[in-house]
């Protein structure tokens, strides 16, 4: 962002139109459209299979301990983020408040990328979810049908491992269930 700018502010924000997904970052007001089909079905699908994740620990129905939210607002220090999906250990957010917006980071995020959101993803959040200490983070990409699949170690992101096309896929944090990643991608 150019120093002479005025920093974005949440007003500004707000004034967003709710087509756009709106985001601070470095102070900067930015916009994305509203995902194309095989980024909505990719996020939408992907949240289906964590299910049995988000829900209580012992419960019925799957290892349980997570809240697992589609595109909430994280207020991360100055910047405004909001991520495909993330999630919440229970064990860190006991309760998941009645809120507009959340300040606890998350523990896992998943980006799903699209041409127009590849390089903000890539660039600007990654190191802003790594300054966090969000402890994994997914990148899936719905045209190329890959995942990768990465652990933050100290302040760094490592990859753990790479899957594409279809097949079944045991991701950190989520490898108690093994996920068919054919089902995330769109036919075209």
């Amino acid at each position: 962002m150019d120093p002479a700018q005025r920093r974005a502010t949440y007003d500004d924000l707000l004034q967003v139109p709710d087509i756009l997904v709106a985001e601070i970052i470095d102070g900067e007001l930015i916009t994305s459209p509203r995902p194309a089909s095989p980024h909505a079905w990719a996020e939408s699908t992907i949240g289906q299979d964590l299910g049995p994740f988000n829900r209580r620990p012992g419960g019925p129905g799957g290892p349980g301990g997570w809240w697992i939210l589609f595109e909430p607002e994280l207020h991360l220090g100055t910047d405004i983020v909001v991520p495909d999906l993330a999630g919440w250990r229970r064990e860190r957010m006991p309760v998941l408040g009645n809120i507009p917006y959340f300040e606890l980071p998350p523990d896992w995020v998943c980006e799903v990328v699209s041409p127009a959101t590849a390089r903000l993803d890539r660039v600007r959040k990654m190191p802003i979810y790594s300054r966090e200490q969000v402890g994994y983070l997914w990148l899936v990409d719905p045209l190329m049908r890959t995942l990768e699949v990465y652990r933050l170690e100290g302040q760094r992101w490592i990859v753990v491992s790479t899957h594409g096309g279809t097949g079944g896929v045991r991701a950190e944090p989520f490898e108690a269930i093994e996920l068919d990643i054919s089902r995330w991608w769109l036919e075209l």
